[in-house]
């Protein structure tokens, strides 16, 4: 195991292109289970998660051939095999194989998945949505048990406005006999993605984007070339981290449409930002101020980008109150910022942070992914050296963030942890 030493103080400066979306990526490899013919994806990032969905669709029989950041699969030759354990357990996004495998196959067996620990996260808008449309959905040992005759479409009202649930249900669907119309459906670019990748296939998908989608099932999907959108999430980190350290920072490959919440937000605080058509030009102002920040389903504030503002209202002047009303449980960073003498304290489902703060390196621990993004920026901003252990869970969403920091100008490398350390790891 590894961890990660950022000594704070070094100016960011130059330009950084964005990776392919991680939050597509996850769903678009799934999906290619639904066509008849090979499927190429452009643009992939090279995170870890990319490889455990890879391995899983070769688990199933699938041919996946990889050139770069493209990859290749023929799903011609895939059953519908038992996928309970192993690596189906490493990551939330593992779901997306039930909607994919009970579109084509009428029929899945696929363990509870993992991912970040961010508290409950339940799947029952997907089970409702699989249900509606003929399935029969069990807990059996572990695993979700789903068998269907035949999918059917249905008119389907997601109690709760979700991701995972919209795409997954959008899986199931397109080869599904007659009309299926999701209401209260996620808005996401994301989402937009997934349905260009399907329509792409051949699927009938309108309204992707909305809140209600309406697919027309067709009997067959065919292999297509299909390139992803950048990833929103890591174009706001950047972002934010040249608010934070930077002098002049260009963020390459974006699309500003996607980051609007964001960009507003740090308008606020002072930060100067340019847009161009796929660029952003950052530069901090001398004097942040604080500012308020509620999560909320897109296109409002991401609560994807909630830790790693958190991080940057430490240096802000005043008290800002982060309000994450998707999952109220995320704020486990905030004890390792306060490990950096960051003044923050948790009141219900919100975090208040006074500053400015003059944070100082410490020993921290990342607890999931965003968590870890957060304490990076943090340990950018600190005087002296942060070690920041969890790594893997960065490397889950950020692709090569070493390199891409290092050419930026920060001082930031890795160190093997001794057995000590691990064991420490591994009990906290």
């Amino acid at each position: 195991m590894h961890k990660l030493l950022v000594e704070g103080g070094s100016r960011l400066r130059g330009q950084v292109r964005v990776s392919g979306a991680k939050n597509s990526a996850v769903a678009l490899l799934p999906a290619a289970i639904l066509a008849d013919s090979p499927v190429t994806i452009e643009g992939l990032p090279d995170i870890s998660d990319v490889g455990i969905l890879s391995d899983l669709l070769e688990e199933i029989g699938g041919t996946v051939k990889k050139d770069g950041r493209t990859i290749h699969i023929d799903p011609s030759q895939m059953v519908s095999m038992p996928l309970p354990n192993g690596k189906v357990k490493r990551l939330r996004a593992s779901y997306y194989f039930m909607g994919a495998m009970l579109g084509r196959f009428n029929k899945a067996v696929i363990g509870l998945p993992g991912g970040c620990h961010l508290g409950p996260r339940p799947i029952d808008q997907h089970i409702k949505g699989f249900e509606a449309l003929g399935a029969e959905v069990t807990n059996e040992q572990g695993a979700i048990y789903l068998r269907a005759e035949e999918l059917r479409g249905a008119r389907i009202y997601l109690d709760v406005v979700s991701v995972g649930a919209t795409i997954n249900i959008m899986l199931a669907a397109v080869r599904a006999k007659g009309k299926t119309v999701i209401e209260n459906a996620a808005k996401e670019p994301e989402i937009i993605d997934v349905a260009t990748l399907l329509t792409s296939m051949g699927a009938k998908i309108k309204g992707a984007g909305t809140d209600v989608i309406r697919i027309e099932g067709v009997q067959e999907l065919k292999g297509c070339m299909h390139t992803i959108i950048p990833d929103r999430i890591e174009a706001g980190t950047y972002t934010i981290m040249a608010a934070a350290q930077g002098d002049e920072m260009i963020i390459d490959n974006v699309i500003p449409q996607h980051l609007e919440s964001l960009l507003a937000k740090l308008r606020e605080m002072g930060v100067t930002i340019e847009e161009n058509d796929e660029q952003l030009y950052v530069r901090p102002g001398k004097h942040l101020r604080s500012v308020d920040i509620k999560t909320l389903v897109y296109p409002g504030f991401p609560t994807d980008l909630q830790q790693p503002l958190t991080s940057l209202l430490t240096k802000a002047e005043g008290t800002g109150i982060v309000t994450d009303t998707i999952y109220q449980a995320r704020f486990k960073h905030v004890d390792e910022l306060r490990r950096m003498n960051a003044a923050i304290k948790v009141e219900g489902g919100s975090a208040i942070v006074a500053g400015p703060s003059k944070l100082q390196g410490a020993k921290v621990k990342a607890s999931d992914l965003r968590a870890g993004a957060a304490l990076v920026i943090a340990g950018l901003m600190a005087e002296g050296i942060t070690e920041i252990t969890g790594v893997d869970h960065i490397e889950r969403g950020y692709e090569n963030i070493t390199n891409k920091l290092i050419e930026l100008g920060a001082n930031v490398w890795y160190e093997e942890m001794s057995e000590r350390e691990i064991e420490q790891f591994q009990n906290s």
